[in-house]
């Protein structure tokens, strides 16, 4: 199975909005029965925020319920997490994964929120 790479992070005021990406490498090809997207958060480990079933539906961690939205292009199999009214809190590192059974990680994309 080929990993993931995430890409979009930055540095974004509270409240900023920030989209990141998730795809596979070029030429390679991923198919999930449920993707997550996670957060790890300086010191602490991998927290799963976000997923998105093959049939669509979504679930959110109550961190961030409200403010970000999960999605798919299966067109272009990529995955992306829409972060709006960014908090502190949100920064870290952000990985994209099977949903509760993560394989190998990708790089991850930092997300710095600035107060």
């Amino acid at each position: 199975q080929a990993h993931l790479v995430e890409t979009g992070g930055g540095l974004v005021q509270v409240g900023g909005s920030l989209r990141l990406s998730c795809a596979p490498p070029p030429g390679n090809r991923v198919t999930l029965n449920a993707l997550g997207w996670y957060h790890k958060a300086p010191g602490k480990q991998h927290k799963l925020v976000a997923t998105i079933g093959r049939t669509g539906v979504t679930n959110y961690d109550d961190s961030v319920k409200g403010r970000f939205t999960i999605s798919v292009n299966n067109s272009v199999n990529t995955w992306y997490l829409q972060m709006n009214d960014l908090k502190p809190e949100d920064t870290g590192i952000y990985y994209c994964n099977a949903a509760y059974s993560p394989f190998t990680w990708g790089p991850g994309t930092q997300v710095t929120v600035s107060s």
